[in-house]
């Protein structure tokens, strides 16, 4: 065996041997903490390229100033995540910097349940309905049920404190609302902390206000079998997954009726390049007029995917961005500490060049125009469903279009930055002695012909919020409001074609 192999082995042992034996209880010494907040600090001062975009200069001194006094004790690994890194993030209003737990807390808690509140809920505005209950046997909270507070705290106040640990774009929280209806227990115990027993305010199926008692969800301690029947079911998931691993980034049907859905859940996989050049050339020979674009769920991915689809949808030339900059054109000297080390230093010095402003441009895509294709390109009229997910290169792609008078968004405001947004190179950092990791854009991007700095998302054309006879019925709103408007245009077009063939005859 050759000596690299040899490396690589020792490394597997010993990462499965680090793994193996962690424990999420351990407990930093408060020394060892600071080390790794400052070291977060300054890297994020020296290289993170909108720091103050959001929050001026002499604020974001005050909260760093603010969670290092939080740093007394010795915490967990989770303590120091949540408390202190989380909060602290959240004041830069970047969605592309977040904080995420070391890889071997994920191994460790894959699969786990773990204690929580024991209601799954949907978040919007100031309403918070029942969609799923891990009480046994629950006869009260049915799919649907609507809760006003939970230990004395409202709605608002819920969802007020658990923006200001979860990051967004500026103020565009419409994603932080998905996040937290997402997995409520999860975040509910993360940032509000376990309770035995939880006092909850809800209205019942008669419409009486009432109140009552929760105790908290605590997972089966002989678990065994549970594991077991657990491991069956990840095996089998990941066997489907095997037989069409594409299906769960991208899809594309033809209705009877007349229209097409084109459904896109990433920019990054699936085989893009060759599906688009079959889907718009089906859309043409079939002689399509309605596309469906669903990017709801699309968190991004690459931008050069993003841009190929608006070359296909758009009617006019577009740029990228407006404005693409670097600080600087390394990582240096926190080289070793980010993911894909000199790669990064590598990537910088090829796309990007210091400009008169004294910040490293990635000029091309600047200043390059994309035009529309003419092979296949899609005329007809298109109708975005957009929502919270929608994110960085998706909303580069909503950018683009909208406005044009054949593209229409429909659904709620994007998590993507209107304005702009940071990301094109966003390694994870990790801090050297917990090993929590935090996703560090290099890149601030403002979007091409951008409006002002609003903090804002994309804002639909046509608003579709949630609703709750569609959550409780189990159906899609937001499709369903979209395919009631393509079935009217198709019905005014029939009519409008049989009136001239009267007329001819």
């Amino acid at each position: 065996m050759s000596r690299f192999l040899w490396i690589a082995f020792l490394v597997v042992l010993m990462s499965c041997a680090s793994t193996k034996n962690y424990s999420p209880s351990k407990k930093y010494p408060s020394s060892v903490l600071q080390k790794d907040y400052v070291l977060l600090k300054n890297v994020l001062e020296a290289k993170h390229p909108s720091l103050y975009w959001y929050t001026p200069k002499d604020s974001m001194d005050m909260y760093f100033q603010k969670y290092y006094s939080m740093i007394q004790d010795s915490m967990t690994e989770q303590q120091f995540a949540w408390q202190v890194l989380s909060p602290l993030v959240d004041k830069i209003h970047c969605g592309h910097t977040s904080v995420m737990m070391s890889k071997s807390y994920g191994v460790w808690a894959s699969g786990k349940r773990l204690p929580s509140f024991p209601l799954y809920l949907k978040v919007w505005n100031d309403t918070m309905a029942v969609t799923g209950s891990l009480i046994r046997n629950d006869s009260i909270f049915a799919r649907g049920t609507i809760l006003h507070s939970i230990n004395g705290l409202t709605t608002a106040q819920i969802t007020q404190k658990m923006f200001s640990y979860l990051p967004q774009d500026g103020y565009a929280n419409t994603l932080n609302f998905i996040r937290i209806s997402g997995n409520f227990p999860y975040f509910h115990r993360n940032i509000m902390g376990l309770s035995s027993v939880y006092q909850v305010e809800y209205t019942d199926v008669y419409g009486q206000k009432k109140k009552t008692e929760l105790q908290m969800f605590r997972p089966q301690t002989d678990s065994a079998k549970k594991d077991s029947a657990a491991k069956k079911i990840v095996k089998k998931e990941k066997v489907k997954k095997k037989e069409n691993p594409k299906s769960y980034y991208r899809s594309f049907t033809i209705d009877s009726s007349g229209y097409a859905v084109l459904t896109l859940n990433s920019f990054t996989k699936g085989n893009l390049r060759s599906f688009y050049r079959r889907t718009f050339r089906v859309l043409k020979n079939k002689n399509i007029h309605h596309l469906v674009l669903d990017i709801r769920t699309n968190s991004g991915g690459r931008v050069g995917l993003s841009t190929l689809l608006s070359k296909y949808i758009s009617q006019t030339p577009f740029k990228v961005a407006d404005t693409l900059f670097a600080k600087s054109r390394t990582v240096a000297p926190y080289t070793k500490h980010f993911e894909g080390k000199y790669l990064n230093d590598i990537q910088l010095f090829f796309i990007s060049k210091k400009s008169k402003d004294g910040l490293y441009h990635a000029n091309h895509l600047e200043r390059k125009y994309y035009k529309p294709k003419t092979k296949n390109h899609f005329g007809g009229n298109t109708y975005v469903i957009i929502s919270g997910p929608t994110f960085s290169a998706a909303s580069l792609f909503c950018n683009s279009v909208k406005g044009q008078k054949n593209v229409m968004l429909i659904g709620e405001e994007t998590g993507g930055g209107w304005y702009g947004n940071n990301g094109i190179m966003i390694p994870e950092f990790v801090l050297p002695n917990t090993k929590v990791r935090v996703s560090f854009p290099l890149f601030r991007l403002v979007q091409f012909n951008h409006v002002p700095q609003k903090g804002t998302g994309i804002p639909p054309d046509v608003y579709v919020g949630t609703d709750l006879h569609a959550i409780v019925n189990g159906y899609d709103k937001k499709m369903k409001v979209v395919k009631e408007m393509i079935l009217r245009k198709l019905s005014e077009e029939k009519n409008r074609s049989l009136h001239q063939a009267v007329i001819i005859d």
